[in-house]
């Protein structure tokens, strides 16, 4: 496993502790297998949409799960049981668990299936305290907490 030093991209930026866990993440799902295969598509400056091949699986056998900032899709066929003899075996339909991670400002809001694909919607929302906002820069004297 290699080893990152991340203090000089970290030394004028705070609060991003968790960029070296993204990274052996990222590690992680590149040795992993692809199966099944899919796209991530940007819609636009705020939307997104992951795509996901699923032929042969019903919405039954398919579980999402959103949870902080990740978002793990599992599928578990029914069909792997399945004793017919096979000629040929083309479609794939082994169980499968594909991770994601998550940016914390993204949220899952939807998800459906259509002709073998299931499409997974998401939403970059942006809470009111992380917007930007502007500072009043005040004549030298303390602003007082009244709150205390």
């Amino acid at each position: 496993m290699r080893t990152y030093d991340f203090s000089p991209l970290l030394r004028s930026s705070v609060g991003f502790d968790r960029i070296e866990h993204l990274f052996r993440g990222l590690e992680r799902a590149s040795t992993d297998t692809s199966f099944p295969p899919y796209n991530i598509v940007k819609k636009d400056a705020d939307n997104y949409r992951i795509t996901m091949a699923v032929a042969g699986f019903a919405e039954n056998e398919i579980e999402i799960t959103a949870n902080q900032n990740s978002l793990k899709v599992t599928g578990k066929s029914a069909k792997d049981k399945d004793e017919a003899e096979y000629l040929h075996r083309g479609l794939a339909a082994r169980s499968f668990n594909q991770n994601f991670e998550l940016a914390e400002t993204i949220q899952v809001v939807g998800a459906e299936m259509e002709n073998g694909l299931l499409h997974i919607d998401l939403v970059r929302e942006i809470p009111e305290a992380l917007k930007p906002r502007t500072i009043e820069i005040s004549n030298g004297k303390l602003i007082e907490n009244k709150a205390a």
